[in-house]
């Protein structure tokens, strides 16, 4: 995610009652004032973003939440990626030096597969791909993490909801258990979190930004979470944003991004945050109060 917020409106409201998760959905661990540290696009202080390696390292520091980014292919592959554009975390412009701006959707998935998404981090992790969704999922299943996962610029990729959730159910993560307290779907677009909530009521959503307090409970219709920048809240916020009932019966959360340091850790956990989203896991974790 990047702190560019993309407008939105909610006026259309869903008639339908959203499916129900069991207690156990809760994202904040433990009495619910220690929030739940998220890595965000994998561990990615320490390994390339939106790699497998980010997702290992992750794991390797005991992080069960982590975040990633899906973009798509020209011929319709889901790729981990955060931006739109292939330069700055891949070698494409040396690789397909004629094909600027180097956009994702302009090359195959055969073509992204050749890239080096690693060397531009440091040497220790050249050669490292960009991952199908599929790839990742299935990693972050073999540590037994849970995954918040960013449709990308969905007004690009028409369609991309539908074919993220498909490639989801067919990697077994729409089943109870993984519904329940393992996935949650977000995006800058509202109207890209409500086709998803249309499409699988039964997925936690979450929108990225910071609505005025007014357009909450348009929103709690079809989310289960707002999610803003650490920059733009408030103690006062966060407790408008929890006195909206989300999409599942349940108060919507707030997981704040990205915060990097122990003060700004232990500021935003002040203000009743549910999680908090950091490219240093390790740190933020080791800031916030015991249990």
């Amino acid at each position: 995610m990047h702190a560019r917020a993309i407008a939105a409106t909610t006026t259309a409201l869903l008639g339908t009652a959203a499916l129900l998760l069991p207690p156990s959905h809760a994202l904040a661990d433990g009495d619910g004032r220690r929030p739940t540290v998220i890595a965000h696009r994998g561990a990615s202080a320490y390994a390339p973003e939106n790699t497998l390696a980010a997702v290992d390292k992750a794991a390797e520091l005991g992080v069960a939440w982590v975040e990633n980014d899906v973009q798509r292919t020209r011929d319709g592959e889901l790729v981990v990626l955060h931006d739109d554009s292939l330069q700055r975390t891949t070698d494409a412009e040396e690789v397909f030096p004629g094909r600027a701006p180097w956009k994702v959707q302009d090359f195959s998935a055969a073509e992204v597969a050749r890239l080096d998404a690693g060397s531009w981090f440091g040497p220790a992790y050249a050669g490292a791909r960009v991952p199908t969704l599929q790839q990742y999922v299935r990693r972050v299943e073999l540590h037994h993490q849970k995954l918040l996962l960013e449709v990308k610029n969905p007004e690009l990729y028409p369609g991309i909801e539908k074919e993220t959730l498909k490639l989801l159910g067919n990697e077994g993560w729409l089943d109870q258990r993984h519904l329940a307290d393992r996935l949650i779907v977000q995006s800058f677009s509202a109207d890209s979190v409500r086709t998803v909530h249309q499409l699988k009521p039964g997925v936690r959503t979450g929108f990225l930004g910071t609505p005025p307090v007014a357009d909450l409970p348009a929103y709690a219709v079809f989310v289960d979470q707002i999610n803003p920048s650490y920059s733009s809240l408030s103690k006062g916020y966060v407790s408008a944003v929890h006195a909206s009932t989300g999409a599942h019966g349940r108060p919507l959360e707030v997981s704040t991004w990205t915060v990097n340091d122990a003060n700004t850790a232990r500021l935003v956990t002040g203000y009743g945050v549910d999680g908090i989203i950091s490219n240093k896991p390790d740190v933020v974790r080791d800031a916030l109060p015991a249990d």
